[in-house]
């Protein structure tokens, strides 16, 4: 069993209610769809490798300040090792995003937010979910008892609904 759990960054660049997705080329997910996104690495915060990605990805600068987090969740079964998987959302960004990595990415495209591909990876499909439907926090993959993605339940959110 692993004893650790990866951080992913995930960045959902959107423009009026389109979302950009980048179609994944090779290996298990190929020809699937998915959000830029990769590791965080050991000497940078989150917004910093969530606007790096986004960089490396689709060629667009992001300042770390306009990213916000949108949906937090942990899986297991995405891959070797369980993760924790941050998706910050933001409509800012210098430079038309293009395909800055061939050898992994075979397209990029603009999708509808209600009109999503059925070829979406589940992991980040979950995590759009989230970013949709209001809701900051899922697990995924734990177990078949593992509760559904939920709003929050703390006191301050209970008093606002």
């Amino acid at each position: 069993m692993p004893d650790r759990h990866l951080i992913d960054v995930h960045v959902l660049l959107t423009r009026d209610a389109e979302l950009l997705l980048t179609r994944r080329r090779g290996g298990a997910f190929d020809g699937m769809w998915h959000l830029p996104s990769g590791k965080l690495d050991a000497a940078e915060d989150v917004l910093t490798a969530a606007a790096r990605e986004a960089d490396e990805e689709v060629g667009v600068m992001i300042d770390p300040n306009d990213l916000a987090l949108v949906h937090t969740i942990h899986v297991n079964g995405s891959g070797p090792e369980p993760r924790l998987g941050l998706f910050f959302a933001t409509e800012r960004w210098i430079g038309e995003p293009s395909n800055r990595e061939p050898d992994k990415c075979s397209d990029l495209g603009w999708f509808d937010l209600l009109s999503l591909p059925a070829e979406l990876i589940e992991y980040p499909a979950a995590g759009i979910r989230g970013y949709h439907h209001g809701i900051p926090f899922s697990i995924m993959g734990w177990s078949a008892l593992s509760p559904t993605p939920r709003r929050s339940t703390s006191k301050r959110s209970a008093l606002a609904r």
